[in-house]
């Protein structure tokens, strides 16, 4: 079962049990990734899915880190369960062993050795990751190797 059909069937469900919360943020990455295939006109593989998850992702998480600066905690909530409910179509994340290795085989394989060469392993390693680490995380993995 494709991410789309797996959304579409979790909201059918969420409607039947009357979880508004969730059928709000499902409906919300399902407008996501149709505006995404309007964009590039033509339906989106499970990556190109992955992807948009992951900016909502990242959207969210900004999102409450400031609602938490500003101390909006009746936001604080609302944010955290929309964090859970994306989290739950995201692919398991790497942890920072694997992905410590996956930097220093990317590392090897560009033949980096300066900060000048950031780019390049970045290119290699992206597309291996993406979906499973955040790619802030991965560029100051990154950084902090060939520094």
């Amino acid at each position: 079962m494709s991410l789309l059909d797996q959304l579409t069937t979790d909201m059918k469900q969420a409607m039947k049990q009357k979880d508004k919360e969730r059928l709000s943020t499902i409906r919300m990455m399902k407008s996501s990734l149709q505006n995404e295939a309007i964009h590039l006109g033509k339906d989106l593989s499970d990556e190109e899915i992955l992807v948009v998850l992951s900016r909502e992702l990242k959207q969210r998480k900004d999102s409450l880190q400031e609602f938490e600066q500003a101390g909006r905690e009746d936001l604080v909530g609302n944010v955290m369960n929309e964090i859970k409910v994306v989290e739950g179509y995201m692919p398991r994340q790497l942890s920072d062993d694997e992905l410590s290795q996956m930097v220093d085989q990317a590392i090897q394989e560009v033949g980096a050795s300066s900060k000048a060469d950031m780019g390049k392993v970045m290119e290699v390693i992206m597309p291996k990751v993406r979906g499973r680490a955040d790619g802030g995380k991965v560029n100051k993995l990154v950084h902090i190797r060939l520094s």
